[in-house]
């Protein structure tokens, strides 16, 4: 298994690790207040600023306090988040820095700790983050617009007006190498980095199968024709909620021409792709200044061009 996205769970169809997770969430202790209290004092807490990032160390680490550390806080397990348990046993809480007076010299966002911190650390930020991006976004029943309380460790809401329950959700989106048996179709968006290129993704619609997603995204954007797509892995992608699933795609030698959606879209060789993977990401000092930049390492996009050119023949 690759581990170019490991800071987000990401696993290729059919690998050993594909039903683990970076901890054991122990559904089963969400609704067992004993048990949690009885975990809370060694656990480990990461801190969570209004921003959404996390608590550091000097040297930028995850500073993640045991719950005996911030008891004195008004927040505590009562308002924490589960995340989970270690293989250690150990529980892993989520909780808002405001709530507590701890402090640390430094915050890191969740794109700079899936770069730099070791893969678990990095996954259990990133599941922390979007159940905070959720609660701060639902405070409000949908329905009636009561309040909304959370209950079940932070994994549940409850409107007090209507009783609607609310959970966190994931966004599907499909991410997809094409390839017209020679060539890597990629597209870039405006708003990003110049030269910055990447394969096509897109969420999918209410009642459209992932397959029929594939099709529909490359066609509308880029106005290539898929005629056949293969599931190949998947990457949570907490940017803030969506769940990238990742395929190759046959397709037609259809010259590209793009919409709204992106600023250019083109085939590439495999002799153009390997020089953009020799290149190095943005900013790197192996950068040219010259050809394509693609996707940073982390991401299951980078994965997929990377999976497309490894089949591709060798041209020295």
């Amino acid at each position: 298994m690759s581990d170019l996205a490991a800071p987000f769970a990401f696993v290729e169809a059919g690998a050993d690790a594909a039903c683990r997770g970076a901890v054991d969430r122990a559904d089963r202790l969400r609704d067992d207040p004993d048990a949690l209290n009885a975990l809370w004092s060694h656990a480990r807490v990461i801190l969570l600023d209004e921003h959404g990032h996390a608590y550091a160390d000097d040297d930028g680490r995850l500073r993640a306090p045991h719950g005996h550390e911030i008891s004195e806080g008004p927040g505590g397990v009562g308002a924490a988040v589960f995340l989970g348990l270690d293989t250690h046993g150990t529980g892993w809480f989520a909780l808002e820095a405001a709530l507590t007076a701890f402090t640390a010299p430094r915050r890191v966002d969740l794109r700079s700790a899936a770069a730099l911190w070791p893969a678990f650390d990095a996954s259990v930020f990133a599941q922390a983050r979007a159940l905070q991006h959720w609660r701060s976004r639902h405070r409000h029943c949908g329905v009636c617009g009561g309040e909304v309380a959370i209950s079940r460790a932070g994994w549940q809401g409850t409107c007090t007006k209507c009783s609607a329950e609310h959970y966190p959700r994931t966004d599907p989106a499909v991410i997809v190498a094409v390839s017209d048996g020679a060539r890597l179709l990629l597209g870039r968006q405006a708003a990003w980095p110049a030269r910055r290129y990447s394969v096509i993704a897109g969420f999918v619609e209410p009642g459209e199968t992932l397959e029929q997603t594939v099709a529909r995204e490359v066609l509308e954007e880029t106005g290539v024709r898929v005629h056949r797509c293969r599931y190949l892995a998947s990457q949570p992608w907490p940017f803030p909620g969506a769940l990238m699933l990742g395929f190759s795609a046959d397709a037609e030698s259809d010259e590209p021409h793009v919409g709204d959606e992106l600023e250019d879209a083109r085939w590439f060789t495999a002799q153009d792709v390997r020089r953009a993977c020799e290149r190095g990401e943005w900013g790197s000092a192996r950068d040219d200044g010259e050809g394509p930049v693609l996707s940073p390492s982390i991401s299951i996009s980078r994965w997929l061009i990377e999976h497309w050119l490894a089949a591709q023949p060798d041209a020295s």
